[in-house]
C-alpha cells in the first residue's frame, strides 16, 4: 500500500480539467516517444475531493495488480510513471504488447477485482487511439449505485452525489474489511 498522507481537500471544476488536458498531453508526448500501447490509469472518484489517505490506497492497490498482471503475462513494460496530484493520482504505461488484448484484459480487472469499479483503465493505440469497450463488444461501465449504464445516469443525474459517495465508501469499507 502507498500512502502519502494528503489532506482530503476540493479540487476546482477548472484545476480538474487542466489535469485532463495535461495528462492528455503526456499520452500524446508518450505515444509520440514510444509508439507503443499504453495504459492511463486514474481513480472513479465522484464530486470535487481527488486525494485522501484512502484514494492513494486505493491507486497503490491498483499499481500492484497491473504490475504484477503485466510481469505474468511476460508482456515488456517500456516506460512507467506515477503522479500524486492534487486533483488524484496517474499512472501511466508504455507496454510493448498488443492494444485491444491490453484494453480487454483490463476490462476483466475492472470487472472481478474488489476494487476494479474504481479503478478507471484506458488503452491507447498509437494508431488507432483510445481503445474502447464498444470496439471489442465488450457493455459500458455500469453505475456504482443502481447498475445501469454509467453515463446515462451521469448523465441524467438519476442518483446524488451522497448516494454516488455513499457506494464508493461502501466499496472501500468492504475492501478494508475484507483485507
Amino acid at each position: 500500500m502507498v500512502t502519502r498522507g494528503t489532506i482530503r481537500t476540493a479540487v476546482s471544476l477548472e484545476a480538474r480539467l487542466l489535469a485532463k488536458e495535461k495528462r492528455a498531453q503526456r499520452q500524446t508526448e508518450w505515444s509520440d516517444r514510444y509508439s507503443r500501447p499504453l495504459i492511463s490509469l486514474t481513480l472513479v472518484t465522484p464530486g470535487p475531493l481527488k486525494t485522501s489517505a484512502r484514494y492513494e490506497n486505493i491507486m497503490g492497490v491498483a499499481l500492484q495488480v497491473c504490475d504484477q498482471w503485466l510481469r505474468s503475462h511476460g508482456w515488456p513494460v517500456i516506460a512507467r510513471e506515477v503522479n500524486w496530484l492534487p486533483t488524484g493520482p496517474e499512472a501511466l504505461w508504455c507496454v510493448d504488447h498488443p492494444a485491444p488484448e491490453l484494453k480487454a484484459q483490463l476490462i476483466e480487472t475492472e470487472q472481478t477485482h474488489p476494487l476494479g469499479r474504481l479503478w478507471d483503465f484506458d488503452v491507447i493505440c498509437p494508431v488507432a487511439g483510445p481503445v474502447g469497450r464498444q470496439s471489442l463488444n465488450r457493455h459500458s461501465r455500469r453505475c456504482l449505485v443502481c447498475n445501469e449504464p454509467a453515463a446515462c445516469c451521469s448523465r441524467s443525474q438519476c442518483h446524488s452525489r451522497a448516494e454516488v459517495l455513499a457506494s464508493v465508501e461502501k466499496i472501500i469499507n468492504d475492501w478494508f474489511t475484507r483485507n
